[in-house]
């Protein structure tokens, strides 16, 4: 993948104005860029309604959990629906918005199944309803069905892109390093490392535009340091980076994506495939994304590694997830 506005040659976002609104992908990763969000959407997705079914499913405390469901109504994911009046009993249903969130779980379950052997629990496989075959979705080109590798899709920032309006702002209290893992990392524990902090997504998702060293992290994303260093650290870990020392500067180290975390890059595109369709900017988009095997404008699309068809939400078969 080539780089949106080249992260070497651009202007660091340290330089710009920090006055700058997120823009749609800045929003997404923001909103997606929390340990339980995906969690709740997963239980959801698999018949989960009521507040009882989120409790019993996930080890998650009261106080976070409704405060996430409050997000998540307030966002347009979920809608509260009163059942009953007295005493009164709500669950909580998908909205269009939050149905639309499938294709991303997708290629996180299928990314963990790949490359993810030490659950504490089996990840349950999912089957295409279509053939009738358990699956691992593979992800293509919308125009050509052609595989939508790394190397294959180029990028440009589009007229509401840049470093400074696509990095997520705060939402919910950032967890302090010393209290140890979250009781979520048991569930897609590798994710996790990626999506259950904020800056992490953002941090993959520049290292496949091309950014690679510590300073250029830090000049155009502008973490706090500490932050920065955490989360290089933690997927350096998880083997999703690794540390490269530099030849002709030892005292330089690059931070260079592995085949492991290369491997994201269908659940990276399909974030931008969801901000695409519903946090879009009236500017225009924010990511110019072309698939140089066809030459058409990318659109990504799950396909079914048996039957070969397009994976729609409906055809799938998630009450064992």
């Amino acid at each position: 993948m080539t780089s949106p506005a080249d992260p070497t040659a651009a202007q660091p976002r340290a330089a710009q104005a920090r006055a700058a609104q997120p823009n749609g992908l800045g929003v997404t990763f923001g909103l997606l860029g929390d340990e339980w969000t995906l969690l709740l959407l997963r239980v959801a997705l698999s018949g989960g309604k009521r507040y009882s079914d989120f409790r019993d499913r996930l080890p998650i405390s009261h106080a976070v959990l409704s405060g996430r469901l409050e997000r998540l109504v307030s966002e347009g994911l979920l809608e509260r629906h009163v059942y009953q009046v007295r005493p009164e009993r709500s669950e909580y249903l998908l909205t269009p918005k939050g149905s639309s969130i499938w294709p991303l779980l997708l290629a996180i379950w299928t990314w963990e199944r790949r490359w993810v052997t030490s659950h504490s629990y089996a990840t349950p496989p999912i089957r295409h309803l279509t053939c009738g075959n358990e699956m691992s979705p593979e992800y293509c080109c919308n125009a050509c069905g052609g595989a939508a590798l790394p190397e294959s899709v180029t990028l440009s920032w589009g007229p509401a892109g840049g470093w400074d309006r696509s990095t997520p702002g705060a939402h919910t209290r950032r967890r302090a390093a010393h209290s140890g893992r979250s009781e979520s990392s048991a569930f897609y524990p590798d994710t996790m490392t990626v999506f259950g902090n904020r800056w992490s997504a953002v941090i993959v998702a520049a290292a496949f535009a091309g950014v690679r060293r510590f300073r250029d992290f830090e000049a155009f994303l502008s973490p706090p340091p500490i932050v920065l260093s955490e989360r290089l650290t933690a997927l350096c870990t998880r083997e999703i980076f690794e540390q490269v020392q530099l030849v002709d500067r030892s005292d330089w180290s690059e931070y260079r994506l592995t085949r492991k975390g290369s491997d994201l890059f269908p659940v990276l595109a399909t974030v931008v495939d969801w901000s695409e369709r519903w946090h879009s900017e009236p500017e225009g988009p924010v990511l110019r994304r072309t698939h140089t095997t066809c030459g058409a404008e990318f659109r990504g699309m799950l396909v079914c590694d048996h039957c070969h068809a397009a994976v729609r939400g409906h055809e799938i078969d998630l009450s064992n997830a």
